[in-house]
Order: C-alpha cells, then structure tokens, then sequence
C-alpha cells in the first residue's frame, strides 16, 4: 500500500498545485477525451505530411492535427493576428478551463495567470511575413509580425480571451519547456496564486520550420509511419515531428477544495538540470524531482521516459533509469511514439497522459517499438495498456535540444 510521502515542514505550509482541467490539441485526437482513447488503442496519428508540398524533401512524414480547421475554432477577428501554434493553444486553454469547472475572470485582481512554454513561437506566420518580404516588398509584411511571430504571444492571447490577469510569462526549453512551464506555474501557486493555465504547444510544420529540423540530423528516414519512431529499439534511426500540445489548469488545492473539486493529480515535485560537457544529468533531474517530492525510487510505479529514439540519446537514458530504478525495475512507456515529438508540446501532453493514467489506473502503450534493444534493460510497456491497480506516483521525463534536462513528479490527489 502506498505511503503518502513526509513533506518538510516549511512544505506542508506552502498551498499544493492541483491539477483540475486537462485541454488537449494532438495528431491522434482532438480533445482530451479523443486523445486518450486513441493513446489507450494505441493509434497513431503520424502520416505523410500534408500541410505544405513535402515531396521535395528526403523526410516526409510528421503528426498533424486531423481535422483541425483554424476558421472553425478561432474567431474571424483573431485570424490574421495570429499563428496557429496560438490558435492551437487558444483552443487547448478553453478546453482545460471548462473541464476544471472554473471562471478565471469571477478572481479578483491578479489572482490567475497563464504561464506556457514554446519552441519555435509563430514559425508558419513568421515564414508568411519572410515570404512576403522577398517576394512583394516590406509593405506586404503584416503589421502583427511584431508579436504573432513571438514565443510570448500565446500565453498572452489566452490571457486577454480569459482574463486572466495575473503573472504571464512563456518558457524556451525545446522539449523541457512544457514541464518547466508547470514549476514555474507551481512556483506561483506557492507564492499565492489562486490558479494558473499552464503547458506546451508548437506547431511548427512549415517550410521554414521543416528546414530546422533537416537540418538538426535527428530525424528518422524511415518511411513507414508505424516504424519511424521507435526509442529503444536497436534500429532506431531519429524521431518524427508533430504539432499541439497540452494545457494543464493548476489551482491552489484548498482553492478547488472548496469547489468540491478532487482534480486529476498534484504537482509533487519539479527539477531541472543543463547537461555539461559529456556529462548528461537527467538522472539528476530525476532525483532532484524525487526529492522534491518526498518520494523515493521505490515509491514510483511508472515512467514516462523521454524517449528521443536515437540510440545514443536512448543508451544514455535507459542508463539512468537503471541507475534509479535498476534494470527492469519499473514499468516505462513513451507514448508520444503516436504523436511524434512536438516541441514544448511533448513535455506537457506526456504530463497530461501521466495524470489520466492516474486516474484510470493503466499505463499507456509505446507503439512502433515491438523489442527493446539489448543495452536498454528497461520494462517499456509495448503492444497494448498495463494495468496497475496501485498507480500513485508517475515521474515524466524530458530533455530539450542544448543540453536542458527536466522532470516532473505528480502523484494521485488525497481523497476526502
């Protein structure tokens, strides 16, 4: 039976960051619950790309959205002062705040903030106004280049639509940036904020920002879909790209308490590390989000694992899980395989699958990897979901591009 954690004294005065609203926006469902259904089936949502002409690239496939129509989901107003990494997350926040049952602009003065992170900003708009440029003359380029483009103009859209009026900000840490959004929204739910709206999004499956990522080298040249992305196998060769995210809506506990709200998981523990000259530290993440949380190696029943399916990145990896949790010790998943890697996306959507299977008690799939290879001793859960009727306590895992490291632990909220 599951322990709860001692927490020092000084923390079992500071307010616990509950999470009470999930929105999501991903290549295999649009919804929170599309998307878990199709992560429990274990359907894909990678494809040949569609959103621009690919056929001149060596890579050619990524996970877009199905079915999302910008002029369906954003008013007409806002379309030409926004890219869609913004209208992604403009339609992941409202999902999450009206399943947490809350109404920011009922809080008095700045007691609701909006804190997300991103990747690349508004790269398809910012292509457009480049494309402009060249082609026409500068009086073509849109006078919204200023702030569209930004990496700040989502977080601040969704604050202007809900109101909320409290500390805004937005986080650049590649992969990272969806969990270290979270602790710094944590951050502010300590210091006294009442809520927050926090997470990932990216989007950026556009000729411009398609030449970025040929350019990284990490990008897997199989062609088949379903084998494209596979992290621990031996034959593993890059990941593939996809576009949307989660948005988290994080309260005060007491807060949501008095709402009769018992929410989907606290916000235990957060850490972060940067990586030094051959010297990987995301175990060090890992452990310092353990200690933050009260909770020990032991104390985890499952592991959302970065997975950057790259037989280096996964090696160095898989080597600090065992270090932890010891070879085979805990049960591992990445269920981004169905999804691709999405930037600041991926962080927060695996944050968002973390606190569902939580709730539900089950461990989502890894697909594409069928055999883990060799040099990576870990208990990856492939093929279909595991049930663990005593799942508590998930740690989830990142890394970002220049050497970021983060981790997040998140636990199963206290009942009555």
């Amino acid at each position: 039976m599951f322990a709860e954690p001692a927490r020092p004294a000084q923390d079992r005065e500071r307010p616990e960051a509950l999470v009470t609203g999930i929105g999501v926006v991903a290549p295999n469902g649009l919804g929170t619950r599309a998307w878990w259904d199709a992560v429990l089936r274990g359907r894909s949502g990678l494809g040949p790309i569609t959103r621009f002409d690919a056929s001149g690239y060596p890579v050619r496939i990524a996970g877009e959205i199905p079915g999302f129509v910008d002029e369906e989901h954003i008013p007409s107003r806002l379309l030409p002062s926004t890219d869609r990494s913004t209208r992604i997350a403009l339609v992941a926040a409202k999902e999450a705040l009206e399943e947490a049952g809350v109404e920011p602009e009922g809080l008095t003065g700045y007691q609701a903030g909006v804190i997300t992170a991103s990747s690349a900003g508004g790269a398809e708009f910012g292509q457009r106004g480049l494309a402009a440029l060249w082609s026409k003359g500068a009086q073509y380029v849109s006078a919204y280049q200023s702030f569209a483009s930004f990496h700040a103009a989502s977080p601040a859209q969704i604050s202007i639509r809900h109101r909320l009026r409290g500390q805004g900000s937005s986080i650049v840490s590649e992969q990272a940036g969806g969990i270290d959004a979270l602790a710094r929204a944590r951050r502010r739910i300590r210091d006294g904020a009442r809520l927050m709206v926090t997470g990932g999004v990216d989007s950026t499956l556009c000729p411009w920002g398609w030449a970025a990522h040929l350019a990284d080298g990490r990008l897997s040249r199989t062609v088949e879909p379903g084998g494209a992305y596979r992290p621990f196998a031996a034959a593993a060769d890059g990941h593939v790209v996809g576009e949307g995210g989660a948005l988290l809506v994080v309260e005060d506990a007491r807060s949501a308490a008095r709402r009769g709200v018992t929410g989907y998981g606290v916000v235990a523990g957060c850490a972060s590390t940067f990586d030094g000259p051959d010297q990987p530290r995301l175990r060090e993440a890992a452990e310092l989000a353990l200690t933050d949380a009260g909770v020990s190696a032991d104390q985890v029943d499952v592991v959302f694992a970065d997975g950057a399916g790259e037989r280096a990145a996964d090696l160095a990896e898989s080597r600090a899980l065992c270090a932890l949790f010891g070879p085979y010790g805990v049960p591992v998943t990445v269920p981004k395989t169905m999804t691709g890697r999405l930037g600041a996306g991926g962080s927060s959507l695996d944050l968002a699958a973390a606190l569902l299977a939580l709730r539900d008690q089950v461990v989502p799939p890894t697909t594409g990897t069928t055999r883990v290879a060799d040099d990576c001793p870990l208990d990856l859960v492939t093929g279909a979901p595991r049930k663990l009727p005593e799942l508590r306590v998930a740690l989830v895992l990142a890394r970002g591009r220049g050497g970021f490291n983060s981790a997040a632990v998140v636990r199963a909220p206290r009942v009555g």
